[in-house]
């Protein structure tokens, strides 16, 4: 069975937070860098995406044609009462 001595197991913690400094450091300089570029990206898709549906939807109407696009008619509240309120005191 192999002993660790102090020395090695020092070098191995010294290792290791080396390591998660350096990345910790890399992070910090490429993520702003590396999620721009993915936000770039989902932008496009999201641009292509949309400039699609509305060319499709241009080739629908005819030139000349006249189209009027009107709001959906809002449903009435109802004028239900639900109760009567009563005022009322406390009496100790």
């Amino acid at each position: 069975m192999h002993e660790a001595s102090l020395t090695q197991v020092l070098k191995v913690i010294l290792i290791v937070l080396l390591i998660y400094f350096g990345l910790k450091l890399i992070f910090r300089w490429l993520g702003p860098i590396i999620l721009r570029w993915v936000l770039k990206k989902i932008g496009k898709k999201f641009q292509q995406r949309f400039s699609q549906f509305d060319s499709g939807r241009e080739q629908q109407r005819r030139q000349g044609e006249v189209s009027i696009d009107k709001k959906p008619k809002r449903k009435q509240k109802s004028k239900n009462d639900v109760g009567e309120y009563i005022d009322y005191e406390e009496i100790d």
